[in-house]
């Protein structure tokens, strides 16, 4: 996926972030992120869960 992104353009994006967003909040936003993407986890981890539940009282019928 960011295989065709070298070094530069890569160091581009984060100065256009830093700009944009100030050196200051960047560790805010990216723990905001990282609970996003753990609640996500979460949802479909329990997703999954309850799938299984369905199938195996099904088989159990």
């Amino acid at each position: 996926m960011f295989g065709h992104f070298g070094w530069q353009e890569i160091l581009l994006i984060l100065l256009i972030i830093i700009i944009l967003f100030g050196a200051s909040r960047i560790p805010n936003i990216m723990k905001a992120m990282g609970k996003g993407v753990k609640e996500f986890k979460k949802g479909i981890n329990s997703e999954d869960e309850k799938e299984l539940e369905d199938k195996e009282e099904k088989k159990d019928k």
